[in-house]
């Protein structure tokens, strides 16, 4: 008796967005922009865009008592990863949403902004 099984994953792929045919991994833009002493937090996530299909929206949280500027972090980012992966928006936040556990994830984030009309 040959039995079929199948095995489903689910979570974390959803993260990667692809933008221009290139898949774009978040997390790894996240780490480098983490690296920038003027950010404290972020999160990117994939808004829908007519030209590349999706783009990056890097929603970030300043540092205390920092006003980052997107073009220097444009300009950290440049040369660190493929343009392609490149935030083409910025959002500032004054902080991000958590589960009960303490975690950022994308789901809340987004939902977040939906709420307060910022997407």
């Amino acid at each position: 008796m040959d039995e079929q099984r199948y095995l489903f994953l689910t979570g974390r792929a959803s993260d990667m967005y692809i933008s221009g045919g290139s898949n774009v991994y978040p997390k790894e833009v996240e780490e480098i922009l983490l690296t920038h002493p003027e950010i404290s937090e972020v999160a990117i996530l994939g808004i829908p865009d007519r030209q590349w299909g999706e783009v990056g929206l890097a929603v970030c949280v300043a540092a205390q008592g920092k006003a980052p500027d997107p073009q220097a972090l444009t300009d950290f980012l440049n040369g660190k990863i493929a343009r392609y992966k490149l935030p083409a928006r910025y959002l500032f936040i004054p902080a991000m949403p958590t589960s009960a556990y303490g975690k950022i994830t994308k789901k809340l984030v987004r939902e977040h902004l939906t709420e307060k009309g910022l997407l």
